[in-house]
């Protein structure tokens, strides 16, 4: 049976009550249920996690220049991620969070809702950052984001469009031209 979007928020926060992570901040995803394109990232960090919402602090910046580069607005668009709570390990340095990427029980958890997110919303093209993103989608753990960056993907019925994270062009500034070069080729698919 098809869901819609609070029925699958409500049915998570049930979920979550029963399990490990019953004392964590859940980021569920956001954005209009009529999206023509559903935006993925890993896991929410920790502005993520103190404004209860997808993308904000320096993930926005890096999704509002996106929108801008491929003329599209926040509100024309749904956001989530894989994971729905902040991995973190504790600096022993300092004792506070450090975000870290999901492992693999989180993700397992966390896919179905996902999955769910997508089946209700039913965007035209699913817009994967990085590869914990892309590898939820695609059901396959191996897959790599340099076989798939910057064409569409068919999966299951659904059009895939995987990009390198956001991030990874500040750790590596060689995928600057090409992280900039998939998003005009998305915005000529759009």
């Amino acid at each position: 049976m098809l869901m819609n979007i609070e029925d699958i928020k409500n049915e998570l926060l049930e979920k979550v009550k029963e399990s490990d992570y019953s004392d964590r901040v859940i980021v569920f995803g956001e954005g209009t249920e009529k999206a023509k394109i559903f935006m993925i990232g890993e896991a929410p960090g920790g502005d993520e996690e103190k404004q209860e919402r997808p993308f904000v602090g320096k993930a926005g910046k890096n999704l509002s220049e996106f929108l801008e580069i491929v003329g599209l607005k926040r509100e024309e668009i749904y956001i989530s991620n894989v994971v729905k709570i902040r991995p973190f390990n504790l600096s022993a340095k300092t004792g506070k969070p450090v975000n870290r990427t999901p492992n693999k029980s989180e993700i397992e958890f966390f896919s179905p809702f996902l999955m769910k997110e997508i089946e209700s919303i039913k965007p035209d093209i699913i817009v994967t950052l990085g590869n914990t993103p892309l590898r939820a989608v695609l059901d396959d753990n191996k897959a790599v984001i340099g076989d798939y960056h910057g064409k569409i993907t068919e999966h299951d019925g659904k059009k895939i469009f995987a990009l390198y994270h956001p991030a990874a062009i500040i750790y590596n500034r060689s995928l600057k031209d090409t992280y900039y070069d998939d998003l005009n080729k998305l915005k000529e698919i759009l």
